[in-house]
């Protein structure tokens, strides 16, 4: 569409210069929209039917919906991709999910997510609104007052999620660790210990974010009570790393709670007891160990690998054949669900995708204040969190079926009629 250009620079919709970007936005969207639907189409050409037609197509175009960049808004119609692949073991029909336009967004990128950066960024309230022009195009509109209440108000936020009710969310698996966002916290070797979930459903879910201490038993424990005393039930599984404050708190807190220890942290362990040269083997005999096809195959994998290690490197495969159980206690569940359970990459994932390793300055202010901008991002990031693969199979999990070599076996018994 031509904008008529009036003698000042200006169309009836703005600047001209405003269109010229807007435009030009609007314009590498849509190819990178197209280019990623291609891509894909192409390499799942080989896919085909008994017929030889392709499972995976083109299907015209969605609807034609406005996203707000730092261009300004610009309409988008985003390529339709027809998949009609099935994952053979959950039966679930594949979907095709654009990396560069997720179907939820709007705004990219979020002033929900913009603020609370800003502010572990250690900007003051003052500097919020030249700082959110480089973010967003303008300041939308945001004075010093309002941001001062905002903060305000996500404080107040935090406080209500972290005393809200947990009766009505049943949290079969868990992931906790403890991150080190460089904010302000209460005392020198402070973190933030985190708790994400597994609802029955299959959704991700934050379950509580507060301040103490890694390592500490008490820390733990004290966070874990009060998500219990709140009517959090017990896991079926726990995912967490090596800090000793962790597993002590469960057993006291939730012993009906099997334990699986990380992966990932464990084979940092492993090869901080090696030397460089020795590395890249054993980060390979660790790989075919929790990448295994069973538990069967995955303690053959543990006894190779003490036998090439053991020898020379005996700490190194004591950190494994030591907690060998809470290693392999994975595999005990759905195997679709094997890759979620075997590390705290969901909590790790989520730190670093809101950015917080940053320099915090003065500008910072309280420690509450800062936990709760933390709270705020890990929120909007929440807000892009996918179900576990499987989803279906999690309510079969918590109702008591058992599985080995991560099929079902045995399914619960239903429930007696009253």
């Amino acid at each position: 569409m031509l904008s008529v250009v009036t003698e000042d620079g200006a169309t009836e919709t703005g600047s001209l210069l405003d269109d010229i970007v807007s435009e030009g936005a609007r314009r590498m969207l849509a190819a990178a929209l197209e280019a990623e639907v291609d891509q894909y189409i192409a390499e799942l050409a080989g896919e085909r039917d008994e017929q030889g037609r392709r499972l995976v197509v083109r299907n015209g175009r969605h609807r034609v919906r406005q996203v707000t960049t730092a261009a300004g808004a610009v309409e988008v119609s985003a390529p339709r991709v027809n998949d009609k692949r099935v994952d053979e073991r959950t039966g679930d029909r594949m979907r095709f999910s654009s990396k560069i336009l997720a179907p939820w967004c709007r705004k990219s990128p979020k002033a929900t997510e913009v603020l609370p950066l800003l502010y572990l960024h250690g900007l003051s309230g003052g500097d919020f609104v030249p700082a959110l022009e480089q973010f967003l195009g303008s300041a939308a509109g945001l004075s010093g007052p309002t941001v001062n209440r905002l903060t305000k108000q996500w404080t107040d936020d935090h406080a209500a999620f972290q005393a809200r009710d947990l009766s009505g969310s049943d949290y079969v698996y868990v992931w906790a660790d403890g991150v080190h966002p460089k904010v302000r916290l209460g005392q020198a070797h402070s973190c933030v210990l985190v708790l994400m979930g597994v609802r029955a459903d299959g959704r991700k879910e934050l379950i509580a974010l507060a301040e103490g201490l890694r390592e500490s038993t008490e820390s733990w424990a004290d966070l874990l009570r009060d998500c219990r005393r709140r009517g959090m039930r017990d896991p079926e599984l726990v995912i967490g790393d090596g800090a000793m404050g962790l597993w002590k708190a469960l057993r006291e807190v939730f012993p009906a709670a099997r334990h699986q220890r990380c992966w990932v942290h464990k084979a940092r362990n492993v090869t901080n007891c090696l030397p460089k040269s020795a590395q890249p083997g054993a980060t390979r005999a660790m790989q075919e160990i929790y990448n295994a096809e069973d538990r069967a195959h995955a303690e053959k994998a543990i006894e190779a690998f003490a036998r090439t290690y053991g020898a020379k490197w005996p700490k190194a495969v004591a950190k494994i054949t030591e907690d060998h159980e809470k290693l392999l206690a994975f595999y005990d569940f759905p195997a679709e669900h094997w890759i979620h359970l075997r590390t705290t990459n969901p909590i790790e994932s989520t730190f670093s995708t809101v950015k917080l390793r940053t320099k915090v300055t003065r500008g910072a202010g309280s420690p509450a204040a800062a936990l709760a901008m933390v709270f705020k991002l890990v929120e909007s990031a929440q807000t892009r969190w996918r179900a576990i693969t499987g989803a279906r199979s999690v309510a079969l999990v918590r109702a008591g079926a058992r599985f080995e070599s991560g099929i079902l076996v045995e399914r619960p018994e239903p429930a007696a009629a009253t």
